[in-house]
């Protein structure tokens, strides 16, 4: 009963105004990296990154997937997957609604898994081009659970959890383009802030080359996992119209 539940909200869910031709009119990239990462894990991995967009009116959807995989030796010892979404509703120039949900997988690190469920409100500091600037603030639910060890298994905790994200982007010219981007979620149990920066430059066509570095710490973490995590990434992107 509980899942006939569900599956009928989602069903009305996808059927209002928000959601109108949701599978029409997305946007974005896709990218191929190479990456070079310290902390939990020190080898050379290969990450794949899809993020899409689309914007209607009032509405805006983002999604965002990435695969990191890695080998030391011809044994596994990466293999990362997030996976996120987010929609906003504006309410005039500069304000917006937002509800945005979160998921990792991590076979490697502090934790083994885990998701985020929230909303919030955004404000746009400074409007594009050539520089844009949003803050956001909001709370929600979130649920991870600490990696196993050969002696304890993992614990997972769930909680109440705030959060806060900055994403600026400068264009410099038609060519070359920065962006910053930076998450924190504060709960009772830890605090996890990831900030990643990154610049792409144009090549040819729908192709163009990126480098980028990302830093991923918790306050709290199993004993014998490090707290800070970083993927420094060289590769191409796809620009998918």
């Amino acid at each position: 009963m509980k899942k006939l539940f569900l599956s009928a909200a989602l069903v009305s869910l996808m059927s209002t105004p928000a959601f109108a031709g949701i599978y029409d009119g997305w946007s974005g990239e896709a990218s191929l990296a190479g990456a070079k990462t310290t902390g939990n894990t020190d080898t050379t991995d290969v990450g794949l990154a899809l993020n899409l967009k689309k914007t209607s009116d009032l509405w805006r959807h983002k999604f965002n997937g990435s695969f990191d995989y890695g080998t030391n030796n011809d044994i596994d010892n990466k293999q990362r997957l997030t996976l996120g979404y987010q929609i906003d509703r504006d309410i005039n120039d500069r304000l917006y609604a937002y509800g945005n949900a979160d998921y990792f997988s991590d076979n490697f690190g502090a934790y083994s898994n885990g998701y985020f469920v929230g909303a919030g409100l955004g404000y746009k500091v400074i409007l594009p081009e050539p520089m844009g600037w949003d803050v956001e603030g909001g709370a929600g639910f979130r649920s991870q659970k600490t990696q196993s060890t050969a002696l304890l298994a993992g614990v997972k905790e769930e909680e109440f959890a705030l959060r806060g994200a900055s994403n600026f982007d400068y264009k410099f010219n038609d060519n070359v383009t920065f962006y910053n981007d930076t998450e924190v979620l504060w709960g009772k149990s830890d605090t996890y802030v990831w900030n990643e920066t990154g610049i792409t430059a144009q090549l040819m066509g729908n192709l163009a080359a990126r480098a980028s570095f990302r830093i991923d710490t918790h306050s709290d973490v199993p004993v014998g996992r490090k707290k800070t995590d970083t993927i420094t990434r060289v590769g191409v992107v796809y620009t998918i119209d």
